[in-house]
């Protein structure tokens, strides 16, 4: 049933929010809108509320959207809820990374890539935060992969595993703020990478591997030009390097690789080898990482590959 008397709104911004950040039964402060043949139609009145059967009716993945200037209101609703005592850890996780799978597609589809890179800062603190205040947080989060090989989708992914890794291996908040950017950006150079080698359905030709391969070079170029830091720049320009050193694009050794990207390393494999592909079926989570252990333990940093395990008991632990 829809809410209230349908009527087109005109000449105003909107940007999109996912169903999965509503709360049942819960007064919301702004208005909800669809988007029906072009045009942005009211849905819901701000002070009414979702059914809990409404919601369930609704696919995961379908959005509403808001009107630009209640863009404050939503983000005070989801602080709201993040920090609501009598929430469960898993419901608030569900929120968070339903909320920050729209602020990552926005993030995505800047063409100012330094606002971007601004941006970002608040979507990855936002994580570190909610990892400081629930003991099981990163856990909930991490079982919420989308297991979707989208440009954002998995670069959201890799980051929220990478911050799992990054906690578990001791790194400080401010680390962890760095890590978290240049993971999320660790792909930014499939930007120039043709867009039907992004998209094919199945395995790339030697040419378009070799077309592929050049996207840690292009990030570089277009982090180095937009004022990225040097860790954000080395997540994205060495996570294709490995312990054996026959990586690219240079070959590094082991020891000389850096340090984040050792860790985006790992957590870019592990997702890829868990998402579905058109041309593979994903595995489970244990068996990515056994298959990771067993089959490529020689292109990782062994001790990270060994902290991994322990995020990924958190994990089970929440299962």
């Amino acid at each position: 049933m829809i809410h209230g008397k349908l009527k087109a709104v005109e000449n105003e911004r909107f940007f999109q929010i996912r169903v999965g950040t509503i709360l049942p039964d819960r007064p919301i402060p702004f208005d909800l809108y669809v988007l029906l043949r072009g045009k942005h139609i009211h849905y819901l009145r701000e002070g009414q509320s979702l059914t809990l059967d409404k919601i369930k009716s609704l696919d995961r993945g379908n959005v509403f959207y808001i009107r630009e200037s209640h863009r404050q209101f939503y983000k005070n609703f989801i602080f709201d809820r993040l920090n609501e005592e009598s929430l469960e850890a898993g419901v608030k996780a569900s929120i968070l990374r339903e909320s920050s799978m729209t602020l990552a597609e926005e993030i995505f589809e800047k063409s100012d890539v330094s606002e971007a890179l601004t941006e970002s800062k608040v979507l990855i603190t936002q994580f570190i935060d909610f990892m400081e205040q629930e003991p099981e947080g990163m856990a909930h989060l991490i079982s919420l992969s989308s297991h979707d090989f989208y440009t954002y989708n998995h670069s959201l992914d890799v980051s929220i595993y990478s911050l799992g890794l990054g906690s578990a291996s001791g790194y400080s908040r401010e680390q962890l703020i760095e890590l978290g950017r240049g993971s999320l950006f660790h792909d930014i150079g499939k930007r120039n990478v043709a867009v039907e080698i992004i998209c094919k359905q199945g395995p790339l030709n030697d040419v378009e591997w070799a077309q592929m391969q050049k996207h840690p070079q292009f990030g570089l170029k277009i982090l180095t030009e937009n004022g990225a830091s040097e860790d954000v720049k080395a997540c994205c320009f060495e996570h294709h390097e490995n312990f054996l050193g026959n990586g690219y694009p240079q070959q590094l050794p082991g020891e000389e690789i850096h340090h984040m990207a050792r860790i985006v390393a790992i957590t870019d494999t592990f997702d890829a080898l868990t998402t579905k592909r058109s041309y593979n079926e994903p595995r489970t989570p244990i068996d990515a990482l056994e298959f990771m252990s067993a089959k490529l333990a020689n292109r990782y940093d062994p001790d990270l590959l060994k902290a991994m395990h322990s995020v990924l008991f958190k994990l089970k632990k929440v299962g």
